[in-house]
């Protein structure tokens, strides 16, 4: 016995809407779902495959119209025309996907390098201003030192030597 569930059901098992499930039917993504007497649609396991697989293909980019085409050439079975010309999507869609790959990957390294610069950036500013902030404590001591070399011995509470 085959197990079928709801459409909600399998909203839940493939993470799409009714609304959606509903339209991919209509366009012919989804073959005829088979339908119960009271018209409710029954999905079957080989559906949600189908469906996961469409998922696949939609996360990695392939367009609807490219789709559709492979759902057309899939219901004219295991002919020789139908897996050849469906193996050649794939291929094509899988050169796509790996050049698309590629471009991310070029465009991540250019990512790591600049944060990678930004941390040797911070790192240079956080030591001048460490740096700089020393100065200044100097300077203040200095200064400091000036000033009380500057007034006069009674103020500076030094004795003279008699």
């Amino acid at each position: 016995m085959t197990t079928s569930m709801t459409i909600a059901q399998a909203a839940a098992a493939t993470g799409l809407s009714v609304h959606t499930l509903r339209y991919y039917e209509r366009i012919g993504l989804l073959d005829p779902v088979e339908r119960r007497d009271n018209s409710h649609r029954r999905y079957t396991q080989e559906d949600l495959n189908w469906v996961a697989f469409l998922l696949k293909l939609k996360a990695t980019g392939l367009p609807v119209r490219a789709m559709l085409r492979y759902a057309e050439l899939r219901r004219l079975g295991n002919t020789l025309e139908s897996v050849t010309e469906r193996k050649a999507i794939l291929q094509a869609h899988t050169l796509s996907v790996q050049q698309t790959l590629a471009e991310l990957q070029s465009n991540l390294a250019v990512l790591h390098q600049k944060i990678d610069l930004y941390g040797d950036i911070e790192k240079e500013a956080a030591a001048n201003a460490a740096r700089s902030s020393r100065k200044q404590e100097r300077r203040a001591a200095d200064r400091n030192d000036a000033a009380v070399a500057a007034r006069p011995a009674s103020v500076n509470h030094e004795r003279t030597p008699t």
